[in-house]
C-alpha cells in the first residue's frame, strides 16, 4: 500500500484530470511495460513537483500551523490515557476561527489578483506530488523520532509494519497536537479549495458556474465546516484517543483525502456543462442536504453524548446549529465495563445511522455528475470497503468489550445502518 497508493493516485488523476473521465489501458498484456513508461513519463510532465505547488501547499500548510497557535478558541481536555498514567491532554479548539480566516483571506487573495485561486486547479498535479512527498517526510520524521527517543507505542519489530501503521500516540509541537491537526485542517479545507477553484476556472471558461459545479462547491464546504466546527468532539474519537501516528493515516489526510476525493468536481470542468434536468439537479441536492443533517447531528448526538458524560461539553454557536443536535436526558445502556452505549436520538433505529449519512452524501457527489464516468464514483466506492471493513472490525472488538451487555445492545438496536433494511 505503500507504493500502490501514490501509483493509484497517479494514474487516477491521469485519467480524469488529462483524460476526462476515461480509463488509460494498455492495448495488450505485452504492451503493459511500454503503456507504463509513457504513463510515467506523462505524469512527470503535467504533474512532477515544482517550486510553484510546494508554495501553495506549504504555504498553506504552514499558515494554518500559525493560525492554529493564535486563533482564539477552546481549551478542551481529552480522555485519560493509560500511556500517560491516566492524564488528559489539552487540546485547543480553535480549528472553526482558522477555517474562517482560510476562507476569507483566500477570497480576498483571489478577488485582489495577489494569488488567483484557478491556480490550483491550474497546477493540481504538482501540489499533489508535493502532498505526497510531504506526507512522507512526516511520517519518516516522526517514527524517526520516536524511536531516538525510546517513546514507541505498540510497536512490532517490523520496520516496516511499524513505519505504515505507527509508533506515536501523541505527537505534538507545543500545544499543536499533529493527529487533530492533519486530521481536520489540511485534508478537507483543502478539498474545499480544489472545488472552489474549478468552480472559479469555470467562469472565467464559460462565463458561469453551472448548478452541478456549485453542488461541489457547497457539498465540500458543509463537509469541511462541520469537521472544523465540531474539532471540540473529535477529540474523545477513537482515531485520536487510540490509532498512533503512522504513514497511512498522514498519507491519506494530507495526499489521499483532498486529492482522491475531488474527482466529480475535476470531472466536472474538464467535461463542460452537464446541462442535467432541473429535477436531476434537484434530486442530487436534496440527497446531499438531508445526508449532511443526519450526519451532522448524527455526529453531534453521539459525540456530545460522550462529552456529557465526560464532563467536556460546552455549548457553541457554530454555524449552522441544526435541530437534535444533541439529546437531553438521553437513554442508554450502562455497561458493566463502565461505559455507555446510546441508544437514544437516530442511535434509538440504527447503530452506524451517521455512516448511513455519510454513504448518502457520497453518493450525491457522483451522481451529480451523472454515469460517464466511474472516478466520480471513487470516493462512495472505497468507502463502502473501508465502512464494511471498519463496522466489522468495531462489532467484534465490542463484543469482546462489553459481552453480555452488547448482545442486548444489539437486541435493543438490532439495525446496523438503516432501519428494517440492514
Amino acid at each position: 500500500m505503500i507504493v500502490g497508493f501514490p501509483l493509484l493516485m497517479g494514474y487516477q488523476f491521469l485519467c480524469v484530470y488529462d483524460n476526462k473521465g476515461a480509463f488509460l489501458l494498455p492495448d495488450s498484456l505485452s504492451s503493459f511495460f511500454p503503456w507504463a513508461c509513457s504513463m510515467f513519463a506523462r505524469y512527470w510532465e503535467i504533474a512532477a513537483p515544482n517550486w510553484t505547488g510546494a508554495k501553495i501547499y506549504l504555504g498553506f500548510t504552514f499558515f494554518m500551523v500559525a493560525l492554529a497557535y493564535i486563533c482564539p478558541g477552546p481549551v478542551m481536555y481529552g480522555y485519560k490515557l493509560p500511556s500517560l498514567s491516566g492524564q488528559r491532554l489539552p487540546y485547543n479548539c480553535n480549528a472553526l476561527w482558522s477555517w474562517w480566516v482560510a476562507v476569507i483571506t483566500s477570497l480576498v487573495l483571489h478577488f485582489t489578483g495577489l494569488f488567483r485561486l484557478t491556480e490550483v486547479i491550474d497546477n493540481l498535479g504538482p501540489i499533489m506530488s508535493v502532498a505526497m512527498i510531504w506526507s512522507f517526510f512526516l511520517a519518516g520524521a516522526v517514527y524517526a523520532h520516536t524511536a531516538v527517543f525510546g517513546k514507541k507505542h505498540r510497536a512490532s519489530g517490523n520496520f516496516v509494519y511499524d513505519f505504515f501503521m505507527g509508533v506515536c500516540l501523541n505527537p505534538r509541537i507545543g500545544s499543536l497536537d499533529m493527529k487533530l491537526f492533519t486530521e481536520l485542517r489540511i485534508p478537507w479545507p483543502v478539498l474545499f479549495f480544489i472545488s472552489l477553484s474549478c468552480a472559479f476556472k469555470q467562469y472565467e471558461e464559460i462565463g458561469y458556474v453551472t448548478p452541478e459545479s456549485a453542488f461541489m462547491v457547497l457539498a465540500h464546504w458543509l463537509y469541511s465546516n462541520a469537521c472544523n466546527k465540531g474539532e471540540e468532539c473529535v477529540i474523545t474519537s477513537w482515531d485520536i484517543f487510540y490509532e498512533l501516528e503512522s504513514w497511512y493515516l498522514l498519507f491519506w489526510n494530507l495526499a489521499g483525502v483532498p486529492f482522491s476525493y475531488c474527482y466529480s468536481s475535476i470531472y466536472l470542468l474538464k467535461n463542460g456543462p452537464m446541462n442535467f434536468s432541473v429535477g436531476w439537479n434537484i434530486l442530487c441536492y436534496t440527497l446531499l442536504l438531508v445526508g449532511y443533517y443526519f450526519w451532522d447531528t448524527g455526529n453531534s448526538q453521539r459525540n456530545r453524548f460522550r462529552m456529557f458524560w465526560n464532563n467536556t461539553l460546552i455549548k457553541r454557536n457554530a454555524f449552522p446549529q441544526l435541530p437534535r443536535s444533541f439529546i437531553h436526558d438521553a437513554k442508554y445502556i450502562q455497561t458493566q465495563h463502565g461505559n455507555k452505549l446510546l441508544i437514544d436520538g437516530w442511535y434509538a433505529y440504527a447503530r452506524k445511522p451517521h455512516y448511513t449519512a455519510d454513504l448518502a452524501m457520497s453518493l450525491s457527489w457522483g451522481l451529480i455528475t451523472g454515469f460517464g464516468s466511474f472516478f466520480p464514483y471513487f470516493y462512495l466506492t472505497f468507502f463502502v470497503i473501508v465502512l464494511v471493513h471498519r463496522v466489522g472490525r468495531d462489532d467484534a472488538r465490542c463484543a469482546r468489550k462489553y459481552g453480555a451487555d452488547w448482545d442486548e445492545y444489539m437486541r435493543v438496536v438490532p439495525w446496523k445502518f438503516i432501519p428494517y433494511v440492514y
